[in-house]
């Protein structure tokens, strides 16, 4: 009874904080959903809630002051559902065969890929020998070769001859997987083409996503036509969010120094966009006596800034981060309107809560890690600043504390995050964030609402003129910088319990009220430690079987110097040791004669062959414990093959040791867990059957 009472004291004191919790465990169940081995019926998630809600309605006929605990349980199972019901909603057929033929469709989205090419994402899609029920609702080309994207708008239906593909799986076990982000997009095959893209029909924008897309483009290229370079697409990005003109060069140097969040629409867009508005409007309201002695100023203004805000949010693709930003906005500013508080810790928990019903999906990407991670952070510190008198300051010394403060908090609070997921962190980046991020707000955001508010009478030039050369100032400040030697670290990837450990204990950290909230301390260190104690893969094979990658001394050796550059380049920045590939198949670790690569692993051997030739010419398996082939295998061999029929059931491999020095091969099909974003075959509803993880005593 003592216990429950503690229990009952603890959560009173709680009193005032609890709507914070209700993103948690939101999370919580929808990070539970998408962490299942299996796929959970829809009847499965709803009759979780019924035992929770009877239970919950009981506890308050009774007056139980443990029903949070009951409202969490709820709210956890929710989440679970919320995450079913998206998955549910946005299941599409998804190719189950490589394609190349014709490719018709409509010009939904255009970017760049991260070979810089530039993407179109096409719905409405016609291929060849295909029937409707089985074709993707969406495809995702990149253009090479003689394909002129500059002649294409967004609406028009267009053709081109290319290659398809399912959207692959992880690239090793464990690993980012692109085929739940692609189901979740409604992408059902991804490729290329080398061939001009051709026009069938123009632009016919129908409904209302379709047409703030093509203005999207019509106005980034107008931005475009007036500042040209790489300025002119960082302007066209801040404005209407589309990045397809940003070089991959310019993007590396602005990860590097910790200034990628300038590109993205985010809070510091959209606050210093809504901001200026609000600003603007109030004073010069206040200006004229008669509408200030008559009107609440204050109010108007909110009132246009969240109109003004909304509409950046529509124009500029209302991506996560944005959607956040404006939720956000939306809050302060109807705080003002009821003359309440804006800037607490409830309006992060609202904007969260919203995002995560929309999509559920948005919680394993690290946009809204990062964004909600920085956003928490700065809230909590500047509102402990409230306690300390800076008012004694000069105005510009409070100024800069402001910007130095904000940048070191948002920076240390999304490192863990940009780490885990980017592998790398930039040992310079707040050096390079006080030197760009007062002109963004000064000088660049200010502008570009100029120029909007100019354009309709035709001179936006000088406000594009005045960003343009903030612009430059801030890549010239990213260029310098990256540039710095050894300016950015690198580290490996964490097993994957760190960082939702790391996040529910940074959470308790900041929400729970009392000194048991240091416990949230115990459980972050926790994390780390498991961070510290993560190791790599001894050995990785690609999911077509081309290629391996043996850890060693100096890092992971390969057995080619070209080709699966995309797969390479994953293992080596997971490894925290993103070497060019040619320099990677020059280390020791493989033994090649021709195209058979050997790999020792304690007393195991690995052999990977190249080629239908080379696999014919193999005398059984060579002595090799385990035999991996690109190509379709038809002979039985005395050891455990890995052919490439094999390799659509089990996708990328993971070779280690166990401590008894047995072989233990892992799948990521089996690390993914039968799941629809990685069963379907053409149809949602079909199944395939996954190899396990299997552990091997040297005996057939």
């Amino acid at each position: 009874m003592q216990a429950l009472a503690k229990i009952e004291n603890a959560l009173l004191a709680q009193r005032g904080q609890l709507f914070c919790w209700v993103p948690v465990c939101l999370g919580i169940g929808i990070g539970g959903y998408f962490g299942l081995p299996i796929e959970p019926d829809i009847l499965f998630c709803v009759a979780m809630l019924l035992p929770f809600g009877v239970i919950y309605a009981l506890s308050r006929i009774v007056k139980v002051s443990a029903a949070p605990l009951l409202v969490a349980l709820c709210i956890i199972g929710a989440g679970a559902g919320l995450a079913k019901f998206r998955s549910e909603h946005v299941a599409a057929p998804v190719l189950g065969f490589r394609y190349y033929g014709p490719i018709e469709g409509r010009i939904v989205n255009i970017d760049r890929s991260g070979s810089d090419a530039v993407r179109l994402t096409l719905d409405q899609v016609k291929l060849a020998r295909m029937s409707p029920e089985k074709t993707p609702a969406q495809v995702r080309i990149s253009l090479h070769g003689e394909a002129v994207p500059e002649t294409i708008t967004p609406a028009d239906i267009v053709m081109t001859t290319g290659h398809l593909s399912p959207p692959s799986g992880p690239a090793e076990p464990g690993g980012f997987d692109f085929q739940r982000h692609a189901w979740f997009l409604e992408i059902g095959g991804v490729g290329y083409s080398r061939n001009p893209v051709v026009r069938l029909a123009a632009a016919k924008p129908s409904g209302v996503r379709l047409w703030i897309f093509s203005q999207r483009v019509a106005l980034s290229r107008a931005v475009q036509a007036q500042i040209g370079g790489e300025a002119g697409a960082f302007a066209a990005a801040i404005m209407t969010g589309d990045r397809s003109a940003m070089s991959q060069q310019t993007i590396t140097n602005l990860r590097a120094t910790n200034l990628a969040h300038l590109l993205a629409i985010s809070g510091l867009h959209m606050g210093l966009l809504t901001g200026f508005v609000f600003a603007v409007l109030r004073f010069g309201l206040a200006l004229i006596p008669w509408v200030a002695l008559r009107v609440p100023t204050k109010k108007v203004a909110a009132v246009v800034a969240l109109v003004i805000g909304g509409a950046y949010l529509a124009l500029s693709g209302a991506s996560v981060a944005t959607e956040r930003a404006y939720i956000m906005v939306a809050v302060m500013l109807v705080a003002v309107l009821l003359d309440r508080r804006a800037l607490t810790l409830r309006a992060v928990a609202m904007a969260a809560t919203v995002v995560l019903i929309l999509q559920p999906e948005a919680l394993v990407g690290p946009g809204f890690q990062m964004s909600f991670a920085a956003t928490t952070a700065l809230v909590l510190v500047f509102g402990q600043m409230r306690r300390f008198e800076t008012q004694q300051l000069p105005k510009w010394a409070r100024v800069v504390l402001s910007v130095v403060l904000s940048s070191a908090v948002a920076g240390f609070a999304t490192a863990p995050y940009a780490a885990a997921h980017f592998n790398q962190f930039a040992h310079y980046g707040l050096v390079a964030n006080i030197l760009s991020v007062p002109l963004m707000g000064l000088v660049v955001m200010p502008a570009s609402v100029l120029a909007v508010c100019f354009a309709p009478i035709g001179g936006w030039a000088v406000g594009l003129w005045v960003m343009e050369k903030g612009l430059l100032w801030i890549l010239y400040v990213a260029e310098r910088v990256a540039a710095i030697e050894n300016g950015v670290g690198h580290i490996g990837a964490p097993h994957g319990s760190v960082l939702p450990i790391l996040t529910l204990g940074l959470l308790w950290l900041a929400l729970w009220q009392g000194k048991a909230r240091f416990a949230g301390l115990a459980v972050t260190l926790v994390a780390l430690g498991i961070w510290a104690q993560s190791t790599r893969p001894a050995i990785l094979v690609a999911d077509n079987g081309g290629l391996i990658g043996v850890m060693g001394p100096e890092g992971r050796a390969l057995s080619k110097a070209k080709g699966s550059s995309f797969v390479v380049g994953i293992w080596l920045e997971n490894d925290g040791n993103p070497v060019p590939q040619e320099v990677a198949a020059k280390r020791e670790g493989i033994t090649q004669d021709a195209r058979v690569s050997t790999a020792i692993l304690g007393n195991w051997t690995i052999l990977q062959v190249t080629g239908k030739t080379a696999l014919e010419s193999l005398d059984g398996c060579a002595g090799a414990d385990v035999l991996i082939a690109s190509v379709e295998d038809k002979s039985e061999r005395p050891c455990l093959t890995y052919d490439l029929i094999a390799f659509r059931d089990t996708g990328a491999l993971a070779i280690d040791l166990d401590e008894a020095g047995n072989l233990v091969v892992s799948t990521a099909s089996d690390a993914a867990g039968a799941r629809p974003w990685n069963t379907s075959k053409g149809d949602r509803l079909s199944s395939q059957t996954l190899t396990r993880v299997a552990v091997f005593d040297g005996q057939e």
